[in-house]
């Protein structure tokens, strides 16, 4: 598994709370706390959290898949996340898990809880939902983001047709499973029609090695419609959210001279793409 690439959830102000919430309820550990991220660790993976104002919410365009071992580590789950949230499908027995139920907890985060097979090295698993404009395209992302990441490639795929629901449309994919660069991911299409879709609300953090990798990524993601945003975020053909972060940022931000680190800072805080040349200007002005 990959822990260059993770999931970061945009809070307004909560992130601590949530944070110690789900190191609780998941037997997690907070690895790094400041006042604007907080980064967690819930079974071997990393998840960032960031207080980045009013402007997202999070919504259920994209949850997390969380495969359990246990009917009773499912239950044990879903009851400590239910507390001040609410249930989006019951937990009950269904054709594809004896025990599953998907909820929204008070932070806003959704949460599918899946008694499944014994759970690979990713036990935590985003799930991307495809709806509106993007409704049938899961498939077409799957191959649009294997065909970007190295080490890559398409699990398996249930559509509609095999799975007997009778409101969807029968190609469509009702569950699958891809892989970006070691790093698991789930989605599905749905057509219902949500009040929601992707925001900036949960995005995927990539972190790169150098220039080349972090060109790589911004061009191709934002290609065939995608569009630039401030500070290494940008959005692909599908809506959905990225940053790509260059490990050598973080070095810079990090560094024990304040004034020299609030210096990149400032420099980051002007860019579309990060381009590692100008923060090592910054760093040595």
């Amino acid at each position: 598994m990959n822990n260059d690439i993770f999931p970061c959830l945009w809070h307004d102000g909560d992130a601590g709370e949530a944070a110690a919430l789900y190191c609780k309820i998941f037997g997690g550990t907070i690895t790094a706390d400041t006042p604007v991220v907080v980064n967690i660790d819930l079974f071997g993976q990393k998840l960032m959290l960031l207080n980045g104002g009013p402007h997202f919410e999070k919504n259920a365009s994209v949850s997390f898949m969380v495969i359990c071992d246990t009917e009773d580590e499912v239950q044990q789950y879903w009851d400590q996340l239910l507390e001040g949230g609410m249930a989006l499908m019951a937990l009950d027995s269904y054709p594809w898990s004896k025990k599953y139920g998907w909820v929204k907890d008070r932070f806003g985060t959704t949460w599918q809880l899946f008694l499944g097979e014994k759970a690979d090295e990713q036990k935590l698993v985003p799930t991307l939902m495809f709806i509106h404009q993007n409704n049938g395209k899961a498939k077409e992302a799957m191959e649009f983001y294997t065909q970007t990441f190295p080490n890559s490639k398409i699990g398996n795929i249930l559509h509609y047709k095999d799975g007997g629901e009778p409101n969807e449309v029968l190609e469509n994919v009702q569950h699958a499973h891809f892989v970006i660069d070691g790093y698991s991911l789930f989605c599905m299409d749905n057509s219902y029609d949500h009040a929601f879709d992707f925001n900036e609300g949960i995005s995927m953090v990539i972190m790169t090695d150098d220039q080349e990798e972090t060109d790589h990524l911004w061009n191709t993601l934002i290609s065939g419609g995608g569009r630039e945003s401030m500070c290494g975020w940008l959005k692909d053909k599908y809506g959905f959210s990225w940053q790509i972060v260059p490990k050598k940022l973080i070095q810079l931000m990090n560094d024990a001279d304040q004034e020299k680190s609030q210096q990149v800072v400032q420099a980051m805080m002007k860019m579309q793409k990060i381009i590692i040349k100008d923060l090592e200007e910054a760093y040595n002005a």
